[in-house]
């Protein structure tokens, strides 16, 4: 099952609202399951749209409280948790793997503990940000600027992989290799 961390904003770029689109036929496709957060708007809406026509089994793991009941997705089969926390622990547990596209604070913070977990050996999957078009690479130069101050251990880079678009998700992931770092927790300065 790969884990989809994208916005659920309305209003976003129709490019973005087709990137989300192009993951999901991609992954529906494959036969591949998806989880991703719940929600039937915005990029994630899209991206559960494409995956279900494909016929993809997507499962939707939703913090109580946090949609109305008219935007969660009504075609998805729903995990209800209680918190934000537990969200991303579900999705960890269920996912093999992680893809990236656009969104704001919630998809950072999403991104954020994924890696940090792979940086402490907690988990050895890949992470995939799908970025046409640069949206992420103000969040990958920060990780540079990290890595070269020692804020971040080197290998940490190689935790997450960069593809231009939805054609290069699956290929991205099965070519991972977890970098030795992850194969056991780092010392206590390289967190």
């Amino acid at each position: 099952m790969i884990c989809v961390f994208a916005g659920s904003a309305r209003g976003v770029p129709d490019s973005d609202l087709a990137l989300a689109r192009r993951v999901g036929h991609a992954l529906g496709a494959s036969g591949t399951p998806v989880v991703y957060g719940g929600g039937s708007t915005g990029c994630m809406g899209a991206l559960a749209d494409a995956a279900l026509a494909e016929g993809a089994h997507v499962v939707g793991v939703i913090p109580r409280g946090l949609f109305d009941r008219e935007e969660l997705h009504q075609g998805v089969d729903v995990v209800d948790v209680e918190s934000l926390h537990e969200r991303k622990q579900v999705m960890l547990e269920l996912a093999d793997a992680f893809v990236v596209l656009p969104g704001g604070f919630g998809t950072l913070d999403e991104v954020g503990e994924v890696l940090t977990w792979a940086q402490l050996g907690i988990h050895g999957k890949p992470t995939v940000f799908v970025d046409p078009d640069g949206y992420w690479q103000g969040l990958l130069a920060w990780i540079d600027t990290a890595v070269a101050r020692g804020y971040i251990a080197a290998p940490s880079r190689d935790f997450y992989t960069v593809v231009a678009d939805a054609d290069g998700v699956l290929p991205a992931i099965a070519g991972f290799a977890p970098p030795p770092a992850v194969r056991g927790p780092l010392s206590r300065e390289q967190t």
